[in-house]
């Protein structure tokens, strides 16, 4: 699950020194971001019913082996355009992360139970955002911006290993009879036509839209806006990304207490009241760096407790053909935060722009709860 946070985060600290290398506008370097976020989605769509047909490992193995080989492309890419391109190839291989992960959780947990274990691997996709960035501009200090994809396809590579030797089938021969790939129209069409299963997707989708927004635009907020070091960037951006891995942990101790639902319906109130504020705040010209900083961690934290509830209820809601459930969920999510990261740069990465687009995912969140509870 890292290789997901590291392909977005690492190279956030290279967008300005990208931009001049290519002689493009801010945005162009923007859209590779958003392009790999539509690439992940359209990546777990056909990921999803291979994993119900095959089994989990031979599809994890295969997406690996795409993401190393797309990873060196980027790292040798001559043009803005090749590269965007290669990002693409990179996201339909990192893709099988995502969707194997929730789909071995499912295959051995429900309810409260998947959802603290959720919870647990948000340890992993949150200290590895808060760590990728300070990464990257320590790299960047000693090497071209380059050889972070060199690194990316490094790790990547070591994953495929531990994989291959490793990994357990959770889904054995037995359970895919049945399973034809010519029914995969007709099982999404099913899963749309889930009312609970598809609002808590929608939930999460948005709940990606107010992630991206902030993943696309915090570059340009602090380094360009507010004129802050790329050092500070850095710990600012992990302090935020560890706001959201202790959000989950504490979530695995309220689900003792409370139901998933419940949690998710505070924490999605609480994350439009924020982004409210944000945006007043930007209206306002009122974002000073102690303001932009605390609300933002707020955001994260509000982030990092809907993550792993609208996973495990979404998932939760069906029995089979969880593979392709947890496609379509991963689809929506990614497809929904690469809309929102292309919303901030065509608008230009303003904050006015960054903060509305979170605003409108806040909404978004708020409703499909609504939709949910009916």
């Amino acid at each position: 699950m890292a290789i997901g946070p590291f392909s977005i985060d690492l190279y956030l600290p290279a967008f300005p020194r990208m931009a001049r290398e290519f002689g493009v506008a801010d945005g162009q370097i923007q859209y590779t971001l958003s392009v790999y976020l539509l690439g992940l989605a359209l990546g777990q769509a056909l990921y999803g019913p291979l994993a119900d047909k095959y089994g989990r490992k031979w599809p994890l193995l295969a997406g690996l082996t795409l993401y190393v080989a797309a990873s060196l492309l980027c790292a040798f890419a001559p043009s803005v355009t090749v590269l965007t391109l290669a990002r693409g190839l990179q996201a339909l291989g990192g893709a099988a992360g995502a969707v194997i992960t929730s789909s071995v959780v499912r295959d051995r947990y429900q309810g409260k139970a998947a959802a603290s274990l959720f919870s647990t691997l948000m340890l992993v996709t949150g200290v590895a955002p808060a760590i990728a960035p300070s990464l990257g501009t320590w790299l960047l200090t000693l090497l071209p911006w380059r050889m972070l994809f060199v690194g990316l396809a490094l790790f990547a590579g070591a994953c495929l290993l531990l994989a291959a030797v490793w990994l357990p089938e959770t889904h054995p021969p037995q359970q895919r009879l049945g399973v034809r790939l010519r029914d995969t129209a007709q099982v999404y069409a099913s899963l749309l036509r889930h009312r609970s299963f598809i609002a808590y997707s929608l939930a999460s989708g948005f709940t990606y839209g107010a992630l991206f927004a902030y993943i696309s635009g915090s570059p340009f907020l602090f380094l360009e806006d507010l004129k802050v070091s790329a050092g500070l960037y850095a710990v600012l951006f992990g302090v935020n990304s560890l706001g959201l891995t202790l959000a989950a942990q504490v979530n695995r101790a309220l689900l003792r207490r409370f139901e998933p639902a419940q949690l998710v319906r505070w924490a999605g109130s609480a994350l439009l009241s924020v982004g409210a504020l944000l945006l007043a705040a930007a209206l306002l010209g009122a974002l000073s760096l102690p303001v932009l900083a605390g609300l933002l961690f707020a955001l994260l934290c509000c982030i990092g407790m809907l993550m792993p509830n609208n996973t495990a209820l979404a998932l939760s809601s069906v029995s089979e053909r969880v593979g392709s459930a947890a496609a379509l969920s991963g689809t929506l999510q990614m497809a929904l935060g690469g809309l929102s990261g292309t919303l901030v740069g065509a608008l230009g990465g303003s904050p006015v722009a960054v903060m509305s687009v979170i605003v409108v995912s806040g909404l978004g969140v708020f409703v499909s709860h609504r939709v949910a509870r009916r």
